[in-house]
């Protein structure tokens, strides 16, 4: 008798990228060569690159490894570059254990700003430090002025106008959480997604926007049922259904091939999601079977448990419904 084997996702932050993920590994005992030799590898293949660099710098924002590296090698570009991601991400997390509304650290922020600029200045064709300024503004309490973003934004779009981790930075900036509102957000993925060519991932900016408004209606909507009724239909209106639809086929069925890059997978895992709450389990299901076994816990957290959401979605989706 065929034993059946229970499908179970992986929330890989790696999204299956094994040179990462050994190189990560080398920065929990200290070693910093690995890294040096991973960035070096991937040179200005800015997805990747982009993608790595985040990874990175989480692993490195609780060790001393990017100091390290630094110290060897000072004029290292993509040492100071990582120091500037690595100092951005332990901005942020100084700021979620201090707790939504907490006075932040502003010299922490500062710190991060000059770390981004220096890096800049050492690599002047790579976005990643731009990506990193964008970011990290979104802990200033009032954020930055909207010069100051907008000059911010042309560095990055002169490197790569497409880059969708920029774009996102961006529009969690503008978001209602943050220092804009829903209608902004909206305008913004909107506006980018238009001129975005066929088979970049930009369109799916809406669906990150409706993540986020979602995370906002659900805040307001605790302990009120009525709330709760009337945000039921956020996914599944005309709206929604129309612009995950326009997403699959500018950005889906417009590539050149069908495999999906590491620092594809929670794009391509938040259309999913969308494509599954929008009622749309053909489109769906052709999106699971890009991802495999491939899960990332945003967006489906949002929703519920990641890993039951994925499940159940996945065999809806497979089951037509």
């Amino acid at each position: 008798m065929a034993v059946r084997h229970r499908f179970t996702p992986e929330f890989d932050p790696d999204c299956g990228d094994t040179l990462l993920t050994s190189a990560r590994q080398d920065i929990v005992i200290g070693r910093w060569q690995g890294v040096r030799d991973l960035l070096r590898a991937t040179g200005t293949a800015w997805i990747p690159r982009g993608h790595r660099m985040r990874q990175l710098a989480q692993s490195c924002a609780s060790t001393s490894t990017a100091e390290s590296w630094l110290a060897a090698e000072p004029r290292n570009a993509d040492a100071l570059v990582l120091r500037a991601a690595t100092e951005t991400a332990r901005a942020f997390h100084l700021a979620i254990a201090a707790g939504r509304g907490a006075p932040i650290d502003r010299n922490r922020i500062d710190a991060a700003v000059a770390a981004c600029y220096q890096a800049a200045n050492a690599y002047l064709e790579d976005p990643t430090p731009w990506i990193s300024l964008i970011s990290v503004a979104r802990l200033y309490p009032s954020g930055v002025r909207r010069k100051e973003m907008g000059q911010w934004w042309d560095e990055l779009y002169q490197r790569d106008p497409y880059s969708l981790e920029g774009h996102l930075q961006v529009l969690h900036y503008y978001s209602a959480r943050w220092h804009g509102t829903h209608g902004f957000m909206y305008d913004f993925a909107r506006d980018a997604a238009g001129v975005a060519p066929p088979g970049s991932p930009l369109p799916v900016l809406m669906q990150y926007a409706r993540v986020e408004e979602y995370r906002c209606l659900l805040d307001e909507a605790r302990g009120q049922q009525s709330a709760l009724v009337a945000i039921s239909r956020h996914w599944n209106h005309e709206g929604a259904v129309s612009d995950v639809r326009r997403t699959w086929e500018r950005w889906i069925t417009s590539r050149v091939d069908g495999t999906v890059v590491p620092g594809e997978v929670q794009a391509v895992n938040c259309l999913t999601h969308a494509a599954c709450h929008a009622g749309l389990p053909d489109m769906a299901s052709g999106l699971f079977s890009l991802l495999g076994n491939r899960a990332t816990r945003m967006p489906w957290s949002s929703t519920g448990d990641p890993g039951d959401e994925f499940i159940r979605w996945r065999k809806k989706s497979l089951r037509g419904e």
